[in-house]
């Protein structure tokens, strides 16, 4: 019961994490630039103007990207193979042959 739950909170809050999620990849890529770029100024090499490609989103910037950096889907997957694997333990109790009691 707990893991059929768990599923349903994943699919309920789905869009809200996919926004959120979006929004924390673009930040989370936007400081490893600035990074490279002062990693690149500190080497003594020319420096990139990242204003002049800002308006270029990185690849996994997308708020329609079907990839994240983490994704929602590996934990769906584990609750819905454990609730697959409760119900099978389940049906294998109630139809499983009898056992008198002693």
């Amino acid at each position: 019961m707990f893991s059929l739950m768990a599923f349903v909170g994943l699919l309920l809050i789905g869009p809200k994490f996919a926004k959120r999620q979006g929004q924390l990849e673009r930040r989370y890529l936007g400081r490893e630039r600035a990074a490279v770029e002062r990693s690149r100024r500190a080497a003594g090499l020319d420096p990139e103007d990242l204003a002049a490609t800002a308006h270029e989103p990185p690849p996994l910037t997308s708020p329609m990207a079907p990839e994240r950096i983490i994704p929602l889907w590996t934990l769906g997957l584990a609750a819905g193979g454990a609730a697959v694997t409760s119900a099978a333990m389940l049906w294998r109790e109630r139809t499983g042959p009898r056992r008198d009691s002693p």
